[in-house]
């Protein structure tokens, strides 16, 4: 079917409801986070079509939930997120996870300012992109036999920075320390390890990128002082994830539950929303599995952060050391306690891109921001912004403490090459004084501003709605893309 306007209720300007009884077989309710500007190209795609699917998942506790961000994806939406109940039936889905499991962003901070850059900034970006391979299939520096392999799938970036690839401090500062509990490597194919063995401390391609960006605006200054933020500073964004490992464990799951649902008397209306009780016995595999390549993906975002610092080095000297801000993931599931119904419940939280966004005083936060709240990193477009944000209370209530992760794509990467602002995109963004290297020229067409929604837009949402506090504003000067 495909969703009218009229058939959605609007709460408030941030808030639209799409009922239980709009579609059969919904268990729940449906939330959109957009505002009216937005919620016109939500409409545009299957997107809001997949989250009332996403309120048919057995065990589904509160709302099917879609965040301003959203556009059409692998069974769930790409920004949607859905938290089910393990005890009473609750599944897992992989369409709930996506294929890069733990794509993920990294903020590192450095001690120069925006006006000691752009005279090297050239120089830079061209260091940047000699020493962090990027690119589809490409390998990396980062030399590990097989069974280095199955200690990165257990113990993540910790890993790397035992052989000498960063500092314990850069750990905590990483959601989960850097490595989940839970991860078997014995969960993950010999295919998916041949795919991920020699691409750790790669960037890979699509909208995965290496931005160096500075402090163009300081929304909340005493947060920012906590971070270690200033305006002109000159800091580092990273988001990559998975690579073809996280790929493949995602493929080989979603085949087994495919056949697993019938077992199961699971039906759906959609097979991209595979799908299996959470403690059965395929459920506990994919768990597993899926935990392993979010440890590979920690791995991998700490094999950039040693590369990104020895090139800072190479122009900067050997003094200016980059300090890991956070790192947040995105695409996971996780069993995580909230309020369901007046009473705290273990769900499990699908995060299909979407941020965890907790607020002050959780343990989870590493102690340093435990007063301010988790960062929360939120890239938009290579010609455009991101953001600091920090997580609020209103995430905790509406969304299992859930917020948005990016600016989300109005143009597929087809649509986007073919489109007039392809053109001449290099040339653009150079006049806006942003330097950009790639591997490709796809890799900057496909990736041009004009394909994603706009990010002061996005963010204006949920800061507004209160599932996360703006703190700065980044602007980009220097781009890697894959």
């Amino acid at each position: 079917m495909s969703l009218e306007r009229s058939q959605l209720q609007q709460l408030d300007d941030y808030r639209w409801l799409i009922p239980q009884g709009t579609k059969p077989g919904m268990r729940t309710d449906a939330l959109v986070y957009a505002n009216e500007r937005l919620l016109q190209d939500l409409l545009k795609d299957q997107s809001l079509e997949q989250a009332m699917n996403v309120a048919m998942l057995p065990g589904i506790a509160g709302r099917s939930l879609a965040m301003p961000d959203i556009h059409q994806g692998y069974g769930f939406p790409i920004g949607g997120v859905a938290a089910t109940l393990p005890d009473e039936g609750g599944v897992i889905s992989p369409g709930g996870v996506g294929f890069d499991i733990n794509c993920g962003v990294r903020l590192l901070a450095s001690t120069l300012t925006v006006d000691a850059v752009r005279p090297r900034l050239r120089d830079l970006v061209n260091q940047l992109f000699r020493d962090v391979p990027s690119g589809a299939g490409r390998g990396g520096y980062v030399r590990a036999s097989y069974q280095d392999l199955e200690r990165i799938l257990r113990e993540g970036a910790a890993w790397m920075v035992e052989k000498g690839y960063g500092q314990p401090e850069d750990l905590t500062h990483c959601e989960e320390n850097g490595a989940i509990d839970g991860a078997d490597p014995d969960a993950v194919s010999d295919r998916a390890k041949k795919r991920g063995l020699p691409q750790v401390g790669t960037l890979g391609s699509g909208n995965h990128f290496l931005e160096v960006q500075y402090v163009e605006r300081v929304f909340e200054p005493e947060i920012a002082q906590t971070l270690g933020l200033y305006e002109h500073q000159v800091v580092v964004l990273i988001h990559s994830g998975s690579r073809g490992l996280g790929h493949q464990v995602c493929t080989d799951y979603l085949r087994d539950m495919d056949e697993a649902m019938r077992r199961y008397g699971i039906s759906l209306p959609d097979r991209q929303l595979a799908c299996v009780p959470v403690h059965s016995r395929e459920g506990q595999a994919y768990l597993a599995a899926m935990r392993a390549a979010a440890n590979f993906a920690w791995a991998n975002r700490q094999g950039i952060t040693h590369f990104t610092r020895q090139a800072f080095k190479r122009i900067f000297g050997e003094k200016e050391e980059l300090r890991v801000v956070y790192d947040v993931c995105h695409n996971i599931a996780k069993l995580e306690r909230h309020r369901v119904d007046g009473r705290e419940r273990q769900v499990m939280v699908h995060r299909k891109g979407a941020t965890r966004a907790f607020p002050a005083g959780r343990p989870e936060i590493p102690e340093a921001y435990r007063a301010t709240g988790q960062p929360v990193l939120i890239p938009g477009s290579m010609g455009t912004a991101s953001y600091v944000l920090v997580g609020a209370e209103g995430a905790m209530q509406e969304t299992f403490g859930t917020t948005c992760h990016g600016a989300g794509r109005v143009l597929s990467r087809t649509a986007a090459k073919k489109s007039e602002y392809a053109q001449n995109a290099r040339q653009r963004l150079e006049e806006q004084g942003i330097i950009v290297r790639a591997e490709t020229k796809d890799g900057i067409t496909e990736e041009i501003p004009e394909a994603y929604k706009d990010v002061d837009t996005v963010i204006d949402v949920v800061h507004n709605a209160g599932l996360s506090q703006r703190v700065a504003r980044l602007r980009p000067i220097g781009v890697i893309k894959g």
